[in-house]
């Protein structure tokens, strides 16, 4: 059962009513029993839209509203089949569009699954962790620094426990918690023994037990009684949503326009009506919603297959403007196989070598030491991680570091489980940001020991003797700066470095890190993934600037900046932490020196949020990369904020705008280049689409206005912009980018989808079409037709045809003219010839079947008519070619 005002119980008889043990926690068949009984642990989301509504929202758009009066007005006219052919693009577009946002939900349903968090949990007397929607009132949830709370707990044993609960009751202060029973009635934001599901822990860790799940939690209850908030159009959404309006403007003007032309020249007003009508259609690119929808879909698929979650759609369009990456340095630019290298003792320094068969060799005098001894019991038991073997496969839980101190102890032939039976813990101290420093109490017979580890600088200033010889000694300040001489060499090495000590208390009450014992330091070895220097090479070329920012030693910062050619030898100093000035009291000269220096070492959270905000002030676009509950301000501050999938905490990875699933440094510049490759395709069919609709337009309004005897009637223009505004466009919208597209600069993210030089080069394209397929006509009549009359029936196949040859190699245009034409990225995209055949297929079918001809006002054309026509379609891309290779047009 699920307990009621569990605050107000004692553990044990609460354990009891919902038949757990606070020691072993749950059975695996009572969890499966109580998920069946409860139903899993999640949140119903909002309800989605219905087949009906999202069908209908199809027609909603201002496009589509003017297509459905063009087809009035044809109805009107008794135009019947051109209202009827355009009633028909209009369903098609609808069920195109319906069906792409039918693939969208059904992908970020997939997506949420990709992304399903996991909880610690006992269960059958050992940690486990579970996926959080299986997690059951009764279970011992176990929770730390940085992690997402998955159910609503009652805390029965916490280390210095906060907990953010922002969220939940809108304190912005973290709260601290205990174990302790409440009496009477105690609003939420004062139940300080509970957890709540959706909140997170700031410090410290605490075992609890459930008592509430999914929509059986504070959190579900305030979900189902509000409904969620209206989703904010994108930027991206929004430029195309400022493109449409402009364009209908346009289209409206020259209707206008051609409409009061048409009547003075004393044409029929219902002929001139009908002329406008098909200039709206020409007008309006009725595949551009479609395209950009499909684009953006497809670029999110493909960062998916390398690694990277993108959870905003807004991130897509971001992130081809990154300009400058904060990156980590653990798991991100190194490998996160964490182990240790090298041993440190007052005795000397050893090596430690692995073998094959999983042990390690240390040098007999170092093994046999008390000292050695000591710092591998501290390694198990001032550690919170844990290794399974579950069907004979290793699972590890917890902090990297801490599983590679633990695999080290298993290869010396330590027995993790006994050691930690034989200690039992009574009291622990956690690791912060602050303190670097871990700290556990432990029973030892009649005595208490403490072990103790953390950062070398820091726990030397807690020692006040050292363990020499076996023997106690004082520990003088000056022993202890050739120790940190020492360490200081190990470091510049690349070791990561961590100092151990110990002491036996009769008290349990003092201060766990006061009068230590100092046994010595362990380098451990995450050397740098293979890939990052070939990445890192890549942002340079693309005007990317990489900082690395970590809280390890300067030293170590500094060996693997070098070893990856993230610096040289004469590059500025590392910037230690200590040596960073408050944001408010930063000087010119300072903000100059933060934006030079290129490694950061041993910073802090707000240190982190200052150099962010700087960045930002000084008009970078900032990428920031993180793991952990620190990060979360700067990643969350960032304009790109990218949590890590593997080893990044659950808040890290809540505010985060991308996830890596790899932690990968490589694949964060994977996503930058694919943010910028799709920004490029939704300007590749954007251009294409105008610049054809345009051409169609120009078509339009020179027969108009110059009164010719030949022209394209409404229906013919529905045909073409059904053959060349979606296949071919839709192509170009999942082109995969030339290698060029990472050695151009970061492009301005406020800047419109097309600027002013794109904008001409739409109209050159346009006319340059349009010159063509006139020309076609004059030519047809002038050189192969001249003894006879003008034919407006093959003047307009001639026009008709020339125009849709026109633009299905106008494709070929939006390449880059940087590139060979038949090495460009259009000319390599298979896609667009899959596009360009179905085209090609469905003209020729249009043209040779009776009816459709009929309804098409189609007639058969002569070999040579053929010749013309094709022949000034292919001028049509020369000539563009030309332009563009001359640089006339961009």
């Amino acid at each position: 059962m699920i307990a009621q005002q569990p605050y107000t119980k004692d553990t044990a008889i609460l354990a009891a009513e919902m038949h757990s043990e606070v020691q072993r926690g749950l059975s695996g068949e009572e969890a499966e029993k109580l998920l069946e009984q409860y139903g899993q642990n999640t949140i119903q989301s909002e309800k989605q839209k219905s087949i009906s509504v999202m069908l209908l929202q199809q027609f909603m758009s201002p496009m589509v509203l003017l297509l459905v009066v063009a087809a009035g007005l044809s109805f009107l006219f008794k135009e019947w089949l051109d209202g009827t052919a355009i009633l028909a693009v209009i369903i098609i577009n609808a069920l195109i569009g319906f069906y792409m946002e039918l693939q969208a939900n059904r992908s970020m349903n997939a997506l949420k699954h990709m992304v399903s968090l996991s909880a610690k949990v006992i269960r059958d007397g050992s940690l486990q962790e579970v996926p959080s929607e299986n997690v059951v009132p009764g279970d011992v949830l176990y929770v730390e620094a940085g992690d997402m709370i998955l159910a609503d707990a009652r805390i029965f044993n916490a280390t210095q426990l906060e907990v953010d609960e922002s969220a939940l009751t809108g304190e912005s202060l973290p709260v601290a918690k205990n174990g302790a029973v409440l009496a009477g009635e105690v609003p939420l934001a004062e139940r300080v023994n509970m957890l709540f599901k959706g909140t997170f822990v700031t410090k410290g860790n605490a075992y609890a037990l459930v008592t509430g799940t999914g929509m059986g939690t504070e959190l579900g209850k305030i979900a189902s009684m509000v409904q969620q908030a209206k989703q904010a159009a994108t930027p991206l959404e929004k430029k195309l949503e400022q493109l449409s309006k402009k364009l209908i403007w346009i289209t409206v003007g020259l209707v206008i326009v051609i409409f009061f032309a048409g009547l003075a020249q004393g044409a029929e007003w219902v002929k001139v009506m009908e002329v406008s009508i098909a200039l709206a259609v020409a007008a309006i690119p009725e595949g551009l919603p479609i395209v950009a929808t499909l684009a953006l879909a497809q670029g999110m698929l493909r960062m998916a297959r390398h690694h990277v979650i993108v959870k905003r759609l807004a991130a897509v369009e971001t992130l081809g403007g990154t300009n400058v990456i904060c990156t980590d340095k653990t798991g991100t630019l190194t490998q996160n196989i964490i182990s240790v290298s090298t041993i440190l003792t007052p005795s000397g320094r050893a090596e430690v070598i692995y073998s094959p068969d999983g042990t390690v060799a240390v040098p007999k005098e170092v093994q046999n030491s008390v000292n050695f001894q000591k710092i591998v019991e501290a390694t198990i038991l001032c550690n919170t991680a844990n290794l399974e073997v579950k069907n004979n496969v290793l699972r590890e839980v917890g902090d990297p570091l801490e599983v590679g101190l633990l695999k080290f102890s298993t290869a010396e032939g330590k027995d993790i489980h006994q050691v930690r039976e034989q200690f039992p813990k009574t009291r622990e101290e956690a690791f912060t940001s602050e303190t670097k420093i871990m700290a556990t109490l432990h029973e030892n017979g009649s005595t208490s020991i403490v072990f103790a580890k953390g950062a070398v600088e820091e726990l030397l200033q807690k020692c006040t003797r050292i363990l020499q010889e076996g023997e106690l000694q004082d520990f003088a300040d000056s022993q202890k700066a050739a120790w940190i001489a020492q360490t200081e060499q190990l470091a510049s090495e690349g070791l990561r470095l961590l100092a151990f000590a110990y002491k036996e208390t009769p008290s349990l009450q003092e201060n766990l890190t006061q009068g230590l014992v100092f046994t010595g330091v362990l380098g451990l070895l995450d050397p740098p993934r293979l890939e990052v220097s070939a990445a890192l090479n890549e942002c340079k070329s693309a005007g990317i600037k990489v900082i690395m920012i970590t809280g390890d030693h300067p030293a170590t910062a500094r060996n693997i900046a070098l070893k990856l050619g993230l610096i040289g030898d004469k590059e500025l100093p590392i910037m230690h932490g200590k040596d960073m000035k408050d944001y408010a009291d930063l000087t010119n000269q300072d903000k100059k020196r933060w934006l030079e220096t290129v490694v950061f070492a041993r910073v802090t959270p707000k240190q982190k949020i200052d150099l962010v905000t700087l960045l930002q002030e000084s008009n970078y676009i900032v990428g920031m990369t993180g793991d952990g509950v620190n990060d979360a301000p700067a990643i969350k501050k960032a304009d790109i904020g990218i949590a890590m999938g593997l080893r990044g905490t659950q808040v890290a990875q809540e505010v985060s705008d991308m996830v890596l699933k790899d932690d990968s440094f490589t694949s964060i510049v994977v996503a930058i280049k694919q943010g910028r490759i799709i920004f490029e395709n939704i300007k590749k069919f954007v251009a294409y689409l105008l610049s054809c609709n345009l051409s169609e337009l120009f078509v339009v309004a020179f027969s108009s206005v110059l009164n010719l005897h030949f022209a394209l009637v409404p229906l013919q223009i529905l045909f073409i912009n059904l053959v060349t505004d979606v296949l071919p466009a839709l192509a170009l919208g999942v082109t995969e980018g030339n290698d060029l597209i990472m050695k151009n600069k970061p492009r301005n993210p406020d800047t419109p989808i097309l600027d002013n030089q794109q904008w001409r080069a739409i109209f050159t394209y346009a006319a340059v079409i349009t010159f063509c397929v006139l020309g076609a006509v004059f030519a047809s009549h002038y050189l192969y037709h001249q003894t006879e009359l003008w034919n407006p029936q093959l003047c307009n196949n001639i026009l008709f045809f020339t125009l849709v040859f026109s633009q299905l190699w106008h494709v070929f245009n939006m390449a880059s003219a940087k590139v060979a034409f038949f090495k460009s990225e259009v000319v390599k995209n298979k896609y667009v010839w899959y596009a360009l055949a179905v085209c090609i297929v469905l003209v020729s079918t249009v043209y040779f079947t009776q009816p459709l001809r009929d309804v098409l006002s189609i007639y058969t054309m002569s070999s040579m008519d053929w010749v013309i026509s094709l022949g000034f379609s292919f001028l049509s891309l020369l000539i563009i070619q030309v332009l563009k290779r001359t640089g006339v047009v961009t």
